[in-house]
């Protein structure tokens, strides 16, 4: 049986032109290997068996044509927000676990703030019990830094990232 885990390990996609261009799930980087759209450039530690074969999974692809990027635009999710502010406070700037720090809207909801990467910051739960309902400047807080909007310099931060778990990714992360 094929552990489910090893199908949602992140894999780096190159372009044609070996920029990194996304982070995609280990099963859909298969499917584009064996559709033939893209080569696998470095193989993980894992595989998929079936009755016949063993099949390494990859660890980077790149797509064997170029793909022309539009503006690129990143789900604003929990995650992505955590790893964009280092898993740190953007109040007092502890580093913590994910499951100790919050989201803050930095102007709050109440205020007509919006839900956008530009007012959302990791934020540990003292640091957002005394911000309340609040500005940063009402309740005496300062940021640590400013939340940034997605940007091409996010997305490339987020995969260097995520890619500081993988050995194999590095030599595609230079920037």
């Amino acid at each position: 049986m094929i552990s489910l885990d090893r199908l949602h390990r992140p894999v780096l996609v190159l372009n044609a032109s070996y920029e990194p261009i996304n982070i995609c799930a280990a099963r859909r980087a298969l499917v584009l290997v064996m559709k033939g759209v893209a080569s696998t450039e470095e193989h993980s530690a894992h595989a998929v068996h079936s009755s016949r074969a063993m099949i390494k999974l990859p660890s980077v692809i790149r797509l064997l044509e170029y793909r022309r990027i539009p503006h690129q635009s990143r789900a604003l999710s929990r995650k992505n927000i955590m790893m964009r502010d280092r898993y740190t406070c953007q109040y007092c700037a502890k580093v913590l676990p994910a499951a100790e720090l919050t989201l803050d809207h930095v102007v709050p909801r109440s205020r007509a703030g919006e839900t956008s990467w530009e007012n959302l910051v990791a934020c540990c739960h003292p640091c957002n019990n005394r911000k309340g309902n609040r500005t940063p400047e009402e309740a005496g807080m300062k940021l640590h830094k400013a939340p940034k909007p997605y940007s091409l310099h996010t997305s490339r931060h987020l995969m260097r990232l995520l890619g500081k778990s993988d050995d194999q990714w590095r030599k595609y992360l230079f920037y």
